[in-house]
């Protein structure tokens, strides 16, 4: 597919990256010259210094055959008026990134309207992603599949725990509901583990539970904590207001540290029940006086990565509070992903996951189409739920009979609504959807999960 990216800043930069590796043709639209062209030159992918809303710029890059276009500007203004020339000149699909609040309230009548395929609110999704987290204390990360029903979440095995020393063909009968884990986290290692698999304390596994078992295998595996009733915040940007706006209405008590004063201002009138509060991340004196010991969890959400980093550290140190970090570079994920930060929320990752899952879907519109995709473990797995859509030979074949491709599973199967954590007997029906597992990065269609 021909896809054409108007904005070279972390996110561009990261879905560039990855529709690259995917062998998709690729052209770079940004006003910086000299940046673009320093990023081009890494990667086998054309750049076009240039305004990417000017009708001659999108004319070199090609729009009229393009497939896809994204708009990933800082200026949610220019994003639209982007998608909106580039659909004028022919191009097939538009995606663009919009994440002042006031658009986003609308965002359904601006995406009609503008013919867009589809608006990404990068914060709104993280500040969801984070709501999530906090329904499971224990949990450092939670997907959602088959539209709610099914949960992958990725947990550490404590000492003492029931699952260290257990294999995983035994973990259903010890729970007495069918669970499966399908990603094992060793140190750097990471598997997708047979039933034979001896699970060690120390590990971070990732299960398949349907939703309604989620809270029960918490239980068991002696990892369910309290409700958290009461919440920091420290930061005051769009995620902090998303967040807060959905805590709130769960009935958790908010309260946000903000550094600017206007912003303060904004804040305590669009949110009259958070408690808000001017002050500096850094000033730990403040910190504990406004209760970081006592919270149930902190969320580190400024501007910067290093401060939201050293934030929860401290944090981690001086209380048992549930922590959410958000970090946006690559290379710090990697750094921190083994310190006690908590969860790991990057706003420009979950951007690249919805994108390229609509590009997955795009590349296969009759077969089974990709309806939901995740990256895992360092972007290394990737969990993805396929919908069967026509006839194929794998449809109505024993899962043991197939020959499915290495360091791949099946994790789950939602018929009609029914929830199947597939066993060897189990087969794959016309309409189910189908979440697969595997770090086999690529796949486009429920085909390819079989070995040619």
């Amino acid at each position: 597919m021909k896809i054409i990216i108007v904005g070279c800043g972390k996110v561009g930069r990261t879905i560039a990256e990855q529709l690259s590796q995917e062998n998709h043709e690729i052209v770079v639209i940004d006003k910086d010259a000299e940046g673009l062209n320093e990023f081009t030159d890494t990667l086998d992918i054309i750049g076009i210094p240039g305004n990417g809303a000017a009708d001659t710029v999108l004319a070199e890059a090609g729009v009229d055959k393009a497939d896809l276009l994204i708009a990933v500007t800082p200026t949610d203004e220019l994003n639209l008026l982007c998608c909106l020339i580039a659909k004028k000149m022919g191009v097939k699909s538009t995606i663009a990134r919009v994440r002042n609040p006031e658009y986003s309230r609308e965002m359904s009548l601006v995406q009609e309207d503008l013919g867009l395929s589809m608006a990404i609110n990068p914060e709104l999704t993280a500040a969801q992603e984070m709501a999530r987290l906090v329904r499971f204390p224990a949990a450092i990360k939670i997907d959602s599949f088959a539209k709610g029903r099914v949960e992958i979440f990725k947990m550490m095995v404590q000492e003492k725990s029931p699952l260290d020393g257990l294999r995983i063909r035994d973990i259903s009968a010890e729970v007495h509901f069918h669970v499966l884990v399908c990603v094992i986290e060793r140190g750097a290692d990471v598997f997708i583990p047979t039933g034979e698999f001896v699970i060690q304390k120390g590990d971070r596994i990732s299960v398949v539970a349907p939703h309604k078992q989620t809270a029960k295998f918490f239980k068991w595996a002696g990892a369910l904590s309290g409700r958290i009733n009461n919440m920091m915040i420290v930061g005051g940007g769009n995620i902090s207001y998303y967040l807060a706006d959905r805590l709130l209405d769960d009935g958790i008590k908010v309260k946000i540290i903000e550094q600017g004063h206007e912003r303060c201002e904004e804040l305590s009138e669009l949110l009259p029940k958070a408690s808000v509060l001017q002050g500096s991340h850094s000033d730990h004196q403040l910190l504990l006086e406004e209760g970081l010991e006592s919270t149930d969890a902190i969320a580190s959400l400024t501007e910067y990565d290093e401060d939201n980093v050293l934030l929860s550290l401290y944090a981690a140190a001086k209380s048992k509070a549930k922590i959410i970090t958000k970090v946006n570079s690559s290379s710090l994920s990697e750094i921190v992903s083994e310190m006690p930060v908590g969860s790991l929320i990057s706003p420009r990752l979950i951007t690249a996951e919805r994108i390229l899952r609509y590009v997955r879907a795009m590349q296969n519109t009759v077969g089974s189409n990709v309806e939901t995709l995740y990256k895992m473990a360092d972007n290394r797995v990737e969990a993805l739920e396929f919908r069967v859509r026509t006839n194929m030979s794998l449809l109505g074949s024993p899962l043991m009979e197939l020959r499915l491709k290495k360091n791949l599973l099946i994790a789950c199967i939602n018929r009609k609504g029914k929830i199947i954590i597939p066993g060897g007997q189990d087969t794959i029906e016309m309409g189910d959807t189908v979440i697969v597992v595997t770090t086999n990065t690529g796949l486009s269609d429920l085909s390819d999960i079989i070995e040619s």
